[in-house]
């Protein structure tokens, strides 16, 4: 982890993350706009869980230096492969290898913009937040 002041709130944040894309994950597909779109439905799918796994990915190289975004990556595919897991468990919701592809290059795209100068933004905003508040730490 790189070298935050508050690595503890960072840890319990990413876990919440997580926990709240498990949960989405989970719910039952309420989308109206299937029935409108028809067929742009599923591509919607594939989007949706494409930005979802970017943005774990650009969250995760903020607290993490480079060298870790391979066992990120990694964790993160696991993480993907576990909801597709869950998923096949309920009768509301289906396993897709798809979903699993679009998650791979969610998380390439992720640390690919992560590599371009976003990795470590918690760095620089706890340092923000550190200077808007007028506190030293």
């Amino acid at each position: 982890m790189l070298p935050l002041i508050y690595p503890s709130r960072w840890r319990l944040a990413g876990a919440l993350l997580l926990t709240a894309v498990l949960c989405g994950a989970m719910a039952p597909e309420i989308w109206p706009w299937l029935n409108k779109f028809g067929s742009g439905g599923p591509r919607f799918d594939k989007w949706l869980h494409g930005f979802t796994f970017a943005m774990l990915a650009i969250w995760y190289s903020g607290q993490y230096a480079r060298h870790s975004y391979w066992w990120i990556a990694s964790g993160l595919l696991s993480f993907g492969v576990l909801i597709e897991v869950c998923q096949s468990m309920v009768t509301y919701r289906s396993a897709k290898l798809g979903d699993i592809t679009a998650d791979v290059v969610g998380i390439v795209a992720g640390f690919l913009i992560a590599l371009i100068g976003v990795g470590g933004w918690s760095l620089r905003a706890e340092a923000w937040l550190t200077k808007r508040l007028g506190r030293s730490v």
